[in-house]
């Protein structure tokens, strides 16, 4: 049973430059026309949605991944116009949503010469998202949620079906493979829970939300210190004081750690951890060079089984 959301959504939004606005507008005209003419394409705003829509895909659809890098940050990332066209011109684009990657939305709203063009957007079927949207609380990181994942596998299946029927039993048994080898990933988290449930445990900020919820253990740390993290901005002095005290008095057994938002604050909260002996376990926003999406995050989980042994 997943448990309430209870970090808020970023404020971020972006916005496209005058050029690449422009640049949609001369793609958009002959877009739908192009994408009928030619071969389908699958654009994705992350390589770890592109690594999902890719098992769907197989050898039968081009995917391309517009974020690949790690020092990107989907929430502020302003697209090139050759991003734009990408996204523009694809004949399915396969998003976050949620608020993480709006420069997505953002091109969609301006790309209105293209209404044959088909999305996925993977926080819409967030299990509960229209309770926790409304509330006006969620957590957009859906991709640590396997039910979320296995859910837009389907629907890009579905999607691509639609678009390709000829090929739509290929990519309903590719999506079925996929479905199958999430449970690498739940069979460890399931372990966690069953073996360290309740374990207490800290984080920099929410990213790993959902894995930390699947292994039933719970984040402890001061709301205040990681929605600052996550929003770019410095922990109040007693959040980074209490955060720290976490380490110096043994009271978690782990601290996750994004990788990707390493900072002097953060830094300081991992070497505190790492002196107190405190487990450190890495989380990634974008997928490692050489992983697929299943070996990651069935990785990361392992990671963090072995931090609470």
């Amino acid at each position: 049973m997943r448990v309430s959301r209870t970090f808020r959504l970023p404020a971020a939004a972006v916005g496209l430059s005058l050029t690449a606005v422009l640049t949609l507008t001369a793609c958009g005209s002959d877009n739908a026309t192009d994408t009928a003419a030619g071969p389908l394409t699958v654009v994705a705003s992350t390589n770890v949605w592109g690594s999902v829509a890719q098992a769907v895909a197989g050898d039968k659809v081009e995917v391309t991944s517009i974020i690949t890098e790690p020092s990107s940050d989907p929430h502020s990332f302003e697209t090139s116009p050759s991003d734009a066209a990408k996204v523009s011109d694809a004949s399915l684009v396969v998003y976050n949503g949620g608020g993480y990657d709006p420069f997505v939305e953002d091109v969609l709203s301006s790309n209105g010469g293209n209404s044959d063009q088909r999305t996925v957007n993977a926080f819409d079927l967030l299990e509960g998202e229209s309770q926790v949207r409304d509330q006006g609380e969620a957590n957009e990181h859906v991709w640590y949620d396997v039910g979320t994942v296995n859910a837009t596998a389907q629907a890009i299946a579905d999607e691509l079906g639609e678009l390709d029927p000829d090929n739509a039993a290929t990519y309903q048994a590719n999506a079925d493979t996929f479905s199958g080898r999430l449970e690498q990933i739940t069979a460890v988290t399931d372990g966690i829970a069953a073996t360290q449930g309740g374990a207490p445990v800290a984080q920099t900020e929410p990213i790993a939300h959902y894995l930390l919820e699947e292994s039933s253990v719970r984040d402890v740390t001061p709301e205040g210190f990681t929605s600052a993290v996550e929003n770019g901005n410095d922990p109040a002095a007693a959040d980074i004081a209490a955060t720290r005290q976490l380490f110096t008095d043994k009271q978690v057994r782990a601290l996750v750690y994004n990788v990707q938002t390493d900072d002097d604050v953060t830094r300081d909260v991992r070497a505190t951890a790492e002196a107190a002996g405190i487990p450190v376990v890495e989380v990634n926003e974008t997928l490692p060079e050489g992983l697929d999406y299943i070996q990651w995050q069935t990785n990361t989980a392992k990671a963090l089984a072995a931090a609470l042994q």
